[in-house]
């Protein structure tokens, strides 16, 4: 298993409170009193069945859908309390990274991550594409891949600098909107090892969508399922797969959980060897 964080090492105060969450769209509800917390340092995984809103809960939490009703608390301030520029300084601290990596195809790498730095940090463009090309080699890309276009990349190379450029502001808090779609599983697991690797050294907590059974087993602190419009647990996945639910259930102990759970626990039990 990759997953190495030690949870003791969690802040007990949230970076993110979610209480009480409603979206709506017309007469369609989507979530209905929804409670949620991210706490310091974790990696925390959302998942549910289609429908479920996962990806509107996020878009809540950044910002890019205002909640019908109910309060998020991110950083320690209240998101609708703020004013537009008090809160465009705290989702400075933010790093998203969108499913498709949404890169802009008529920009090279290296301008696409020194874009925000020369627009929120006021950097040189010097200064922006020297940082660029840091983060660049942080997330595993060759130094040539500094001045390629997203179109000529590879699907992992797309998605490692989609997050180089959700790291260019150095956020307190990463969202991943299902990181590891299109991807094979090698590299599936080598994304998977990235983000923790880089979540230890950083700090930083993880937001993280996804259906990846094997990214929840090597990634994830934490668990938490949406079911119902609300979310029904959140917990350890080992504790999460014992829930009394159907969805949970066949999500978990299927055919695809019970094999993402024996390639966890073989990781696990080689990397204790070679230890």
């Amino acid at each position: 298993m990759t997953k190495t964080h030690d949870q003791s090492q969690h802040d007990e105060q949230p970076v993110i409170s979610v209480k009480g969450l409603v979206n709506r769209f017309g007469a369609h509800v989507v979530h209905e009193g929804l409670d949620l917390t991210l706490r310091r340092g974790e990696i925390l995984g959302i998942v549910g069945g289609s429908g479920t809103g996962k990806s509107v809960l996020l878009r809540s939490i950044v910002g890019l859908k205002r909640p019908n009703e109910g309060t998020i608390e991110v950083l320690g301030t209240r998101l609708n309390d703020l004013s537009e520029e008090e809160r465009s300084q705290v989702e400075r601290r933010f790093g998203v990274l969108f499913q498709r990596g949404a890169l802009f195809s008529s920009l090279n790498l290296q301008e696409n991550i020194a874009l925000p730095l020369i627009e929120h940090a006021k950097l040189s463009r010097e200064d922006a594409e020297y940082i660029a090309r840091i983060k660049l080699s942080l997330v595993g890309l060759p130094a040539k891949a500094a001045l390629q276009f997203p179109e000529s990349l590879s699907g992992g190379m797309v998605k490692r600098a989609a997050l180089a450029r959700a790291l260019a502001l150095d956020p307190d808090i990463l969202f991943l909107d299902e990181p590891t779609a299109g991807l094979d599983p090698i590299g599936a697991a080598a994304f998977d090892h990235l983000l923790v690797t880089l979540r230890d050294a950083l700090g930083f907590s993880v937001f993280l969508v996804t259906h990846d059974l094997d990214t929840l087993y090597a990634a994830c602190d934490r668990v938490a399922v949406l079911s119902q419009k609300r979310v029904l647990v959140t917990d350890t996945i080992e504790k999460v797969a014992k829930t009394d639910d159907q969805w949970v259930q066949d999500y978990f102990n299927g055919p695809r959980g019970r094999a993402a759970q024996t390639a966890a626990t073989s990781s696990s039990t080689t990397a204790d060897l070679k230890e």
